[in-house]
């Protein structure tokens, strides 16, 4: 009876491991990133996707939540029927001046981006201008926007304490 057990175990290991082989030989190989290509317009639809996946590109260190802020172009100008005659641009500023000054807690990030580069780092600039040193401590931001946006935008971000992520919308 050992006589034939022994000889049917090393078919059944000879089968496993050849199982093994061939699933090594069939794993997919790396996928190279695909490059995101920021909309060439400012259709609001289009941004926001583009926008969504270059934040879901950079969700290293986010234990938390992501807060995504987005102004259209002409964001300045008045909204029809505002009751304060405020603009997106004001309303948003107001938000994030305020997160901002509760302070945000660790492991979440701000997530900024617009076609109107130059409008968004104003904004982000006006709202981080009185924060605490460690107001962001141990969270992120994330601008996405255009390369002479982006130092200023970095240093108004780092003051607050947050790691800085610039991508810039090609």
């Amino acid at each position: 009876m050992k006589r034939v057990i022994q000889p049917m175990l090393f078919v059944l290991i000879a089968l496993g491991l050849s199982g093994c082989v061939k699933q090594a030989e069939e794993a997919p190989k790396e996928v190279a990133p695909v490059v995101l290509v920021a909309p060439q317009n400012g259709d609001d639809a289009q941004w926001k996707e583009y926008l969504g996946k270059v934040v879901a590109n950079n969700m290293a260190g986010v234990t938390d939540r992501v807060f995504p802020y987005y102004l259209p172009e002409n964001s300045t100008a008045p909204v029809e029927g505002d009751y304060e005659g405020k603009s997106m641009y004001d309303r948003q500023l107001e938000q994030v001046a305020s997160a901002v000054q509760r302070t945000v807690l660790p492991g979440n990030m701000l997530a900024f981006g617009s076609p109107d580069s130059a409008t968004m780092a104003n904004m982000i600039e006006a709202a981080f201008t009185d924060a605490k040193p460690d107001a962001l401590k141990d969270s992120q931001v994330l601008f996405i926007g255009k390369a002479e946006d982006a130092e200023r935008v970095r240093v108004a971000v780092e003051a607050a304490g947050a790691r800085y992520i610039f991508v810039e919308a090609k």
